[in-house]
């Protein structure tokens, strides 16, 4: 059973992805019409974080930042491939990756999708949109800094989707560290090596990790990591 190819949910994300690039357009034209470099728009995004990680994300309250379908599709079978009952996303936004996350968790039987974000406007879209997908039941979105959501209240995760604050990769993956079963994947999305030592870290195999990048949408700087 494969329900992101046709169905409910295939409708809703094909939906979706379409608000999506219609809502982040202007976006991403603005950076084209600034001739920024991708290093330099990486070193912005840093130096904002640093400075007021809250006031960043409410600037792209309105933004999905999504996953694009195919990136969204590896999700799924990661999720698939790993059996996973008790997925970890950090950074929801509108819960498009959710949908493809949970889809996966429905057609292997169930489990659980705990996900988390600091826009008030973002958790409340993405609860729609898990709803209108049939997916509900599976999925608790969490409001507030990760680091005080997903502190407590998780336990033998299976998966883990970083999608957030740059600068917050590394020290929401120690977080859930304790609790990462074996076997589990760690997907970053937007893993630069220029912020919090994450990908450093992952790489380096005394950590406990094997990891390397993939090459979905090139410069986004993704990354594959299994916890060994």
């Amino acid at each position: 059973m494969d329900s992101i190819s046709s169905g409910l949910v295939a409708d809703v994300l094909y939906r979706l992805h379409q608000e999506a690039e219609t809502a982040d357009a202007p976006l991403m034209q603005a950076f084209v019409n600034e001739g920024t470099s991708r290093e330099e728009m990486i070193s912005q995004a840093i130096a904002a974080e640093s400075r007021d990680l809250n006031e960043v994300y409410q600037r792209f309250g309105n933004n999905f930042l999504s996953v694009s379908p195919r990136f969204g599709r590896f999700l799924y079978m990661c999720a698939r491939a790993c059996k996973a009952t008790c997925i970890v996303e950090f950074g929801s936004s509108m819960g498009i990756s959710a949908i493809y996350m949970a889809a996966a968790l429905r057609d292997m039987g169930g489990g659980r999708l705990i996900g988390t974000d600091l826009e008030p406007g973002k958790i409340e879209r993405a609860q729609k949109n898990v709803a209108a997908a049939g997916l509900a039941d599976l999925v608790d979105f969490r409001l507030g800094d990760a680091r005080e959501t997903l502190s407590s209240g998780v336990s033998e995760i299976d998966m883990v989707m970083l999608d957030g604050a740059f600068t917050l990769y590394l020290p929401i993956l120690k977080l859930l560290e304790p609790h990462l079963k074996p076997g589990a994947l760690i997907v970053g999305e937007n893993a630069f090596e220029e912020a919090s030592g994450y990908i450093d870290y992952v790489r380096d195999p005394q950590n406990g990790y094997l990891s390397l990048s993939l090459p979905f949408d090139p410069g986004r700087g993704n990354e594959l990591t299994i916890k060994i």
